[in-house]
């Protein structure tokens, strides 16, 4: 039996709690909540928005054995918060898909943590578990509908280059 991706939140406590979708996550035992950054496991790969490498399947086996870890904190600080994270993790971009989360709505890029990591989920083959995710929120299985057509195209590519190809396709 393959291994699941364990699924990591780096959290910075900066956002309102009641919406916080990391929190809620870790609620319903989906992801282990670090709030010291010592504490993320080496070679785990980082969700980041400023790396230069989008996720892909040539990804799988590293996400499998070290985990997958999403930083959330406010976008207003997320230079910051991403500038002394990369000396021991390989930094990894989502690709292009439109959040349907109620405080980013339709801005590209703006995902929830949830969001975040249900298109890794999906884009690793993990597409069950990024359903089951998705069923915390009434609004969150939207995701999955909304991005369908980019998702796959995702998923069937080989590396960050084919799905960096494809996501120019759709911005």
């Amino acid at each position: 039996m393959k291994s699941q991706i364990k699924l990591i939140v780096y959290h910075t406590n900066e956002d309102d709690p009641k919406k916080c979708s990391a929190r809620k996550l870790h609620r319903f035992g989906f992801v282990k909540l670090e709030t010291n950054i010592r504490k993320i496991p080496k070679g785990a790969i980082i969700l980041s928005p400023f790396a230069e490498k989008s996720i892909s399947k040539e990804d799988l086996d590293t996400a499998r054995k070290n985990g997958v870890v999403a930083v959330d904190c406010s976008w207003k600080n997320a230079e910051s918060c991403f500038d002394f994270l990369d000396k021991k993790n390989l930094l990894r971009a989502l690709p292009f898909v439109i959040p349907v989360n109620p405080v980013n709505y339709g801005k590209p890029f703006k995902l929830s943590t949830l969001e975040a990591f249900a298109t890794v989920l999906y884009i690793l083959d993990e597409i069950e578990r990024a359903k089951e995710i998705l069923n915390l929120y009434k609004w969150s299985p939207h995701f999955l509908k909304f991005n369908k057509e980019p998702l796959e195209e995702y998923r069937k590519a080989k590396n960050s280059n084919e799905v960096i190809k494809i996501m120019k396709q759709y911005m």
